[in-house]
């Protein structure tokens, strides 16, 4: 589970905006104009054509570059796309993973992750090349030659089970998150418990914050036999019932036909309240 650089989050003092006037500033002259918006229509969830068709049109963008390279617009752009899922926009995304620019990377491949289409899963693999040796971190960057924590993730979201014998090495990667992308990954394609059960271990550890990483994963896989677990973590109970309620959700839509409620979720209904 990767955090969001700082581009997603503009400051609460922006400019108010309509619909209209956010999609209208993606074509502005005004670079923070333009930058803003897009983060506006992904954060209200904006879904009229124009707006995906805006959007689209900003991960191609040239003007909004920083001083190291980096592609502002793009980023935000390429966040917004996944939260309005439409899928018109998994090429557009595609395309971007071939982006100089690691966090546009990021960015693409959380969104395909949002938007779970089959089609982005060869160029996903792609950025595995290399395995484990090759992903290391860029000297005097912080961070990976490839954002493989969302790379990881997406594959596991969309079902892409040609990728699991090049996933399984990343159990073992150095950085602890990656394992854990790696698990989460390898438990939604296996359905095996074996993989649940090294994030459950997670929570077990020193780390506060891989144990709210352990737990965002947990809930994003709906793995019931960590409810207990989860309910118990040295963890702010906000994490916890973010976790819950997403064992809950996966409990309640593999049970969409039964006539009443199973006695799993019910249990699970009852450690969200004791944390309440």
């Amino acid at each position: 589970m990767i955090e969001p650089s700082v581009e997603e989050f503009p400051a609460d003092n922006g400019p108010q905006l309509t619909p209209e006037l956010a999609i209208a500033n993606l074509q502005s002259s005004d670079l923070s104009l333009r930058y803003y918006a897009a983060w506006w229509l992904g954060k209200y969830r904006v879904k009229e054509g124009a707006a995906v068709d805006g959007l689209i049109a900003a991960l191609e963008d040239e003007a909004d570059r920083t001083e190291l390279g980096g592609y502002p617009l793009r980023r935000n752009a390429a966040r917004a796309l996944g939260k309005l899922g439409d899928r018109k926009a998994v090429p557009s995304l595609i395309n971007c993973l071939d982006c100089p620019d690691f966090y546009v990377r990021e960015a693409a491949a959380q969104s395909l992750e949002m938007l779970k289409d089959k089609a982005a899963a060869p160029a996903l693999i792609k950025l595995l090349d290399g395995g484990v040796a090759q992903a290391v971190q860029v000297t005097g960057r912080p961070h990976l030659v490839q954002p493989y924590e969302a790379v990881l993730e997406a594959l596991g979201a969309i079902g892409a089970t040609d990728a699991i014998p090049l996933i399984q090495p990343f159990l073992k990667h150095p950085v602890s998150r990656v394992q854990c992308a790696a698990a989460r990954a390898m438990y939604q394609l296996t359905q095996e418990p074996v993989y649940g059960e090294l994030l459950v271990k997670v929570l077990e550890g020193n780390d506060l914050n891989l144990r709210r990483v352990a737990l965002g994963d947990l809930g994003a896989i709906g793995y019931l036999a960590a409810a207990e677990a989860i309910a118990n973590a040295k963890a702010e109970n906000s994490f916890k019932l973010i976790a819950l309620k997403g064992l809950l959700e996966h409990q309640m839509s593999a049970e969409s036909n039964a006539l009443s409620i199973s006695d799993q979720a019910i249990r699970v209904m009852k450690l969200m309240d004791s944390l309440l």
